[in-house]
């Protein structure tokens, strides 16, 4: 038996607590599945996430390195950042790669769509191979300081099994490629 379209929540009232130009939080009074009253407050994500994980013949990667201010910490993920929803996702991805790495990819394969947290958030992503690259000059954006490396695709996936790499669009796209690699599917 399906549930699905079943839902067990009931919001009695919401108010917008907090609002950018990337986010907004809101606050909903709820009656919970057990049927007592509840808070249950969700983060809406005003663009997709988009991610690129671009291959040459050789398979070989790039990575875009930055330090992420949300965890203090500097990371290494694949090409990925922010679509319009109004905007085709693809077109998203084309100019996300250019943007961080200058790739221009002749060939793109969708691999994954995935909710990132949906728990506590709406945030939706989509994920990209692309292949058939050329380069050009990367174009990123004024509040972006990255540093983009080449590396062995075998290399990016020992460092995702090995916890060096935990952005979650990286380790989903680099486990995904993978998997399709050995299916004989890229």
């Amino acid at each position: 038996m399906s549930t699905e379209g079943l839902n067990p929540w009931k919001t009695l009232k919401s108010d917008l607590v907090y609002e950018s130009a990337w986010i907004s939080v809101t606050k909903h009074d709820v009656i919970t599945p057990a049927e007592t009253p509840g808070i249950y407050s969700v983060v809406h994500f005003k663009n997709l996430a988009i991610g690129v994980l671009p291959l040459d013949a050789e398979y070989n990667t790039w990575v875009v390195g930055q330090y992420r201010y949300p965890i203090g910490q500097y990371t290494w993920e694949i090409p990925e950042g922010g679509g319009d929803p109004d905007v085709a996702p693809i077109d998203s991805a084309k100019r996300e790669l250019k943007e961080e790495t200058g790739i221009v990819a002749g060939k793109w394969t969708l691999i994954q769509e995935m909710h990132l947290s949906n728990s506590a958030s709406d945030e939706f992503c989509i994920l990209f191979v692309a292949q058939d690259l050329k380069f050009e000059e990367s174009e990123p954006e004024d509040v972006e300081q990255l540093e983009v490396r080449k590396l062995p695709f075998e290399e990016l996936y020992q460092m995702v099994l090995s916890g060096k790499v935990t952005d979650s669009l990286t380790v989903t796209a680099v486990l995904k490629a993978k998997l399709m690699m050995a299916e004989g599917l890229l």
